[in-house]
């Protein structure tokens, strides 16, 4: 079988509005993929930095994958949340970023985006604490089956490092120039 190698982090969120956040990470592929060692889904510390417009995760990843396919090629997907003093958490951002199909050293720089209020009063709750719009369905982040029916913002966006390293791809046919 043909083996991806992600070694990196999740570096830090830019532009955020709040000043409390964290990052929920998962990595998702095709059935054709299988994750032989290390972990396909997690989250950060709660970071923040008023200063810089920046919150530092540094959050590590380091994943082995095998694949007989390279259908379902995988991606990262990402949910930041804002925490405020009463520890009570809700979702300021959603994004998703395809892995490059290139081996070698990558910066990602993910977009992500947020359900705009529908009314005033959940502009007011957003605003003064008490959360914006969650998702109900997760899978619209990175599906787009129906997003399109969403009414969104931009939010910030998330940096990531990430070397990949590829094994046993030529017995399979796939050569990278």
């Amino acid at each position: 079988m043909a083996e991806v190698y992600i070694i990196g982090q999740i570096l830090k969120a830019v532009d955020f509005q709040e000043p409390h956040i964290f990052c929920k990470w998962s990595l998702q592929s095709g059935t054709a993929w299988r994750v032989n060692q290390g972990e396909s889904q997690g989250q950060t510390f709660v970071s923040a930095n008023r200063l810089e417009s920046s919150s530092d995760f540094c959050q590590p990843l380091d994943i082995h994958l095998a694949t007989a396919s390279v259908q379902g090629w995988p991606k990262l997907h990402l949910e930041v949340h804002a925490v405020n003093v009463l520890n009570k958490s809700w979702p300021v951002g959603y994004g998703f970023v395809h892995l490059p199909t290139k081996p070698g050293q990558h910066r990602l720089e993910v977009l992500t985006w947020k359900i705009a209020p529908r009314s005033w009063y959940d502009s007011l709750r957003e605003k003064f604490g008490g959360g914006g719009l969650a998702l109900c369905k997760e899978d619209l982040i990175f599906s787009g089956l129906e997003r399109y029916k969403l009414q969104t913002r931009t939010s910030g966006k998330i940096i990531i490092d990430v070397n990949l390293i590829f094994r046993n791809f030529a017995k399979f046919g796939i050569e990278f120039k």
